[in-house]
């Protein structure tokens, strides 16, 4: 996640028109009422239809969705200590009776003056962790407590099959850099406090896991080195995709800790052995490399593997994962990866051109339905967009404080409602309305469907290689922005 400017609370009430009354309010009344046309979304135009502004001046939806600010930097968690700040990654999971469980990372570092407060934390001199909150069927906050504490910058993360959270570390200092397991129904055990050593010390992103296989994928966002805007091979920095394979595939807590294998992608070129192809020579294919789980950034270096600039969000759904590059591609204004394990196919889905389509993609999910969603952090108002498997890409929610960045996109488990964090100052927003039933057989087809035509990646020049190599548009565009020589 990027540094942007953190606003006081003072300041966001000035920018709001809103008196500290007036956000007490908010929880109960939500903003933004209406009617939205449902049928247009469902028909493959794309989207809910324009955005409405928000009278309160903090989040623009459709017509017909409202909001409910749920959680409030700075308020009282159950027990009376304060809400910690730095929201950013989370997940939603079923509670008890008809309720829901998020659990909330917070991205903090001592000198950004909050902390979470817990009774069995990881390092007792550092600030971050994650937090839980149960809601209510009336979206409505029941309790909110500390799940986990002790660890450093904990930026995103993911959730599990078995339910319970990954919560990573964005930071590579003594002791920090890693992945820990929070339990959302046993918070503060042990197991929260425990760092999974083998799935790598570095810059850790989020993760997401196949739930066929149980292997780990994580994105690092590693700031070293520079970007060249002007020439994209003179750049210096560098972000590897990594995964981890356990070696106790059960698929339940603790798991993950009896120790596993860390790879990172890597393309490679291969001769073919069948003389009677149409053009017999070289062909690509995605391969993981070993990398040694102490420094495995700097072993991915050494060993060639794929180069990325800064890896933000992942998910994993119907046997594909997303991923994007907040900072990747010729403009710098981000990029959405796809990868299918089964076939070990990698393509570059998005690349954005202009800002207005696409800025600085985040944090990513797959709706219900089947759509695509990114939340972006770049500057201005940054929005929540979704993509559907017609090839249509629409805009969400606008977030009109504009020095924060949206984070912790997550749908609820019966799929009626959806939670996302603005960052700083923090609030949690619970957003409710038409939105689509859940459909299983639209998210197989996002998993496979091709990007619309005012953003598919430019795959001009690739005809050639395409035919050659027997690979995709998407595959071969992919390649060559990793500079794979495909002439």
């Amino acid at each position: 996640m990027s540094e942007k400017g953190k606003i006081s609370r003072r300041h966001f009430l000035k920018m709001t028109g809103v008196s500290a009354a007036g956000l007490v309010i908010a929880n109960s009344l939500p903003m933004g009422l209406g009617a939205a046309n449902a049928q247009t979304h469902s028909s493959g135009s794309g989207g809910y239809g324009k955005l409405v502004p928000d009278p309160g001046g903090v989040l623009d939806l459709p017509e017909g969705f409202q909001y409910r600010i749920i959680s409030e930097e700075g308020k009282k968690l159950s027990n009376g200590a304060p809400i910690p700040g730095d929201f950013d990654g989370m997940a939603a999971f079923p509670g008890p009776g008809d309720t829901t469980v998020l659990v909330r990372n917070h991205e903090l570092r001592p000198e950004d003056g909050s902390a979470v407060f817990g009774k069995n934390p990881y390092d007792r001199l550092e600030p971050g962790g994650t937090t839980g909150i149960v809601v209510g069927s009336d979206r409505k906050k029941i309790r909110e407590f500390v799940t986990s504490s002790g660890t450093r910058n904990n930026c995103a993360g993911g959730a599990t099959p078995w339910g319970t959270w990954l919560t990573c570390e964005e930071d590579r200092t003594e002791g920090h850099g890693y992945v820990f397991e929070v339990m959302p129904d046993d918070p503060e055990n042990d197991l929260s406090k425990t760092p999974i050593r083998e799935m790598g010390f570095f810059s850790h992103e989020a993760a997401a896991i196949d739930p066929a296989t149980g292997i780990t994928y994580l994105t690092e966002d590693d700031f070293r080195g520079t970007i060249d805007p002007e020439d994209p091979l003179n750049d210096t920095r560098s972000s590897f995709l990594y995964r981890y394979i356990p070696n106790d595939r059960s698929m339940k807590p603790g798991a993950l800790q009896k120790g596993g294998k860390l790879q990172a992608l890597a393309i490679e070129e291969k001769v073919s052995p069948d003389a009677d192809l149409f053009n017999p020579g070289q062909r690509f294919g995605v391969i993981w490399k070993d990398v040694n789980s102490e420094e495995p950034h700097d072993d991915a270096l050494k060993k060639g593997c794929v180069r990325f600039n800064r890896l933000e969000g992942a998910f994993f759904a119907a046997g594909a994962f997303w991923f994007d590059d907040t900072a990747g591609g010729e403009k710098r204004l981000g990029q959405i990866y796809r990868y299918i394990p089964a076939t070990e196919t990698l393509e570059l889905f998005y690349e954005a051109t202009e800002a207005k389509k696409m800025e600085s993609p985040d944090n990513i999910c797959m709706s219900p339905w089947g759509d695509l969603w990114f939340v972006e952090d770049g500057d201005g108002e940054d929005r929540i967009m979704g993509i559907t498997p017609e090839g249509e890409i629409y805009p969400f929610a606008r977030n009109r404080l504009n020095d924060s960045e949206l984070c912790g996109p997550t749908f609820s488990p019966d799929g009626r409602t959806f939670f996302v964090n603005i960052q700083s100052p923090g609030l949690t927003f619970a957003i409710w309305g038409p939105f689509q039933q859940k459909n299983p057989v639209r998210r197989r087809q996002m998993a496979h469907a091709a990007p619309g035509e005012t953003f598919a990646p430019n795959t001009k020049g690739l005809e050639e290689a395409v035919e050659r190599y027997g690979l995709s548009p998407l595959e071969a565009a992919a390649y060559r922005r990793h500079n794979v020589p495909l002439g």
